[in-house]
């Protein structure tokens, strides 16, 4: 599975499970940190930890891998799982607008998820 595939595969998990304004930004061209993040908002700290869960779940189930490595706490504000060239950052609306890494990655190009989410 390439970078891009399997930063859509996690945006469609994210979404499956009600994932708020869910953005994917290709950032590989700016970095060697990460291909792709994949940005979401979740509305509970319950929904931090479904997300997360979904997004292990999912990997796992289409591609045999799971996080190198989780920062944050599944029952907090935020969370980001590793998955090497896609990295995945669930984070509460106050803790989205504090990091704010759609302003800090301004450079990185967005993917249009128009046909991949239920919901934009």
């Amino acid at each position: 599975m390439t970078p891009k595939e399997t930063a859509i595969v996690l945006a469609k998990a994210l979404d499956s499970k009600k994932g708020i304004d869910i953005k994917v930004l290709e950032t590989g061209h700016l970095t060697t940190l990460a291909d792709y993040f994949v940005i979401c908002t979740a509305t509970s700290t319950t929904q931090v930890r479904a997300l997360s869960d979904e997004c292990e779940k999912t990997m796992k189930e289409t591609a045999g891998e799971l996080p190198h490595h989780v920062e944050g706490h599944r029952g907090g504000t935020w969370v980001l799982l590793d998955f090497s060239s896609v990295v995945v950052h669930i984070f509460m609306d106050d803790a989205r607008k504090f990091y704010d890494l759609e302003r800090l990655w301004s450079d990185a190009t967005p993917v249009d998820l128009t046909d991949v989410l239920t919901e934009n």
